[in-house]
């Protein structure tokens, strides 16, 4: 075992789980043994929240320019520790060293955009009748909860960890039981930086603590990343259960491609899209509808994805479950009658046998009804579909249940804004395979890709984290009584 057993966080120290059912940490890389991880029990959950809340008394009510300062040093020890920190999250979650470097530098990017909160939410002030003021202000909610999944180790709990905390909440934090050591970094990371003890804690485990922190009467809010299946029982868990929830699902990213796209710069950011992080992100290209004769960029896109090299420039899916999987929907696919253009089955990558690994696949002439067209398969697949109209194109992409990401690719700027306007996606790119908005635009999708109001990152993240306080005042008695007084 590479490190050490992982313990949850609490109170500012590393402790064991009241529970000790433990489950290994195996790296998708090589299917080496990296740790273990605890599965707590509602016990621990608690303990974690009654620290929380002692620690609320104090961090709530700390002026925001004193608490960003801890991320201001959070952010240059993330700066510092990268390497480090990009090469655990390759190990642990599968992705090259480069994409796991990338990952780190978002987490950075996100951190930076905490720090500048206090210049967000100065409130407002107006003078509403004559000596009369009102004023409103965003005070925090309390103890607040994050469950986040396995595919951004480091990157979605710093879409949570800096906002929630700099805004004056308490976390709570559950990791993915996959991906448990990152987050061990980031906590010891943000205790350097002088966060103070009980302010973030983490808790590891399976679906009951997820239920624990659903049902959990001192935990105000829960925000969630993962599948749309499992979005959909937490949002309806939590929100039985009076709390604001934000939950983010799964998605069916839709890339529409039209006969006057530059075939270079498409068959490079469609194959990047497909494939990067070996397609286990929300925002991957995962269908693609070809507009008319686009035969040569589909030429060129194969040319592209068998550059992609398992184990080098391309990383491994998270676990042997999920390689079987992704399997079976290019398997079911070739049956129903589609045709394999770049097969990645069978991928075995040379020292690294216990790997497990998928190649960059690419499905053509498929079918709006097969599933590798409905369902989100989290691998480096892309599937094509085929229309002679961009109103067609559309129509496939609106009919899927998901709603967070589609892109054209056109040098049109009239159909490109026709797809922005029409396409039931919250995040729409043109010529761009990863439409994700940078800082301070707001990440977050529509349909069954997100279940609340607001958005997970940047500007909007604010209303979700905080709760408006309005108040009127009045000083002078010489002014006169109206009905607005």
């Amino acid at each position: 075992m590479k490190y050490p057993a992982v313990q949850n966080f609490i109170k500012g120290q590393f402790i064991d789980s009241e529970n000790s059912d433990i489950l290994n940490v195996i790296s998708p890389v090589d299917g080496k043994l990296l740790s273990t991880v605890p599965m707590s029990k509602p016990t621990d959950l608690n303990a974690a929240v009654s620290s929380a809340k002692e620690a609320f008394k104090t961090w709530g009510k700390t002026p925001i320019k004193e608490r960003v300062q801890v991320f201001f040093r959070f952010k240059a020890l993330l700066e510092k520790n990268k390497t480090e920190l990009a090469n655990l999250v390759s190990e642990e979650n599968g992705k090259t060293p480069e994409e796991g470097m990338a990952e780190i530098e978002k987490s950075i990017e996100l951190t930076e955009f905490a720090c500048s909160l206090p210049q967000l939410i100065t409130g407002e002030l107006l003078e509403v009748s004559k000596g009369i003021e009102c004023r409103t202000e965003h005070v925090p909610l309390g103890v607040v909860a994050s469950i986040v999944p396995f595919n951004f180790p480091s990157m979605v709990p710093c879409w949570t960890i800096p906002n929630a905390i700099a805004l004056g909440n308490c976390m709570i934090m559950k990791p993915s039981e996959k991906v448990p050591l990152s987050i061990g970094r980031i906590a010891e990371l943000l205790r350097e930086a002088g966060l103070p003890d009980g302010v973030l804690s983490v808790v590891h485990g399976n679906s009951e603590i997820v239920d624990a922190i659903c049902d959990h009467p001192d935990i105000e809010a829960v925000s969630f990343v993962g599948s749309t299946k499992v979005a959909k029982i937490v949002y309806r868990r939590a929100t039985q259960n009076y709390k604001r929830c934000l939950a983010l699902g799964g998605a069916k990213n839709h890339l529409l491609v039209l006969p006057d796209a530059i075939p270079d710069m498409t068959a490079q950011n469609i194959t990047a899209s497909m494939s990067g992080c070996a397609g286990q992100r929300c925002m991957a290209a995962s269908a693609m509808v070809a507009v008319g004769d686009v035969d040569h960029i589909i030429a060129k896109l194969c040319i592209e994805a068998k550059k992609m090299v398992a184990g080098q420039n391309l990383g491994a899916v998270i676990n042997k479950e999920s390689k079987k999987r992704i399997e079976s929907y290019i398997d079911q696919a070739e049956k129903m009658g589609a045709k394999i253009l770049v097969d990645g089955r069978n991928t075995v990558v040379s020292g690294k046998e216990k790997g497990t690994y998928i190649g960059a696949t690419i499905i053509d002439h498929v079918t709006p009804d097969m599933s590798v067209a409905k369902e989100e398969i989290f691998g480096p697949v892309i599937s094509i579909m085929r229309t002679e109209t961009l109103d067609e194109a559309l129509a496939i992409e609106n009919n899927n249940p998901y709603g967070n990401a589609a892109s054209v690719f056109t040098q049109n700027g009239a159909a490109a804004r026709y797809v922005i306007e029409h396409a039931s996606a919250g995040m729409v790119g043109v010529n761009v395979g990863v439409p994700v908005p940078r800082e301070p635009f707001s990440f977050g999708g529509w349909n069954e890709s997100r279940f609340g109001v607001g958005d997970i990152t940047g500007k909007s993240s604010i209303e979700f984290w905080t709760k408006l306080k309005k108040s009127t005042t009045k000083w002078n008695p010489q002014a006169g009584v109206n009905w607005m007084s």
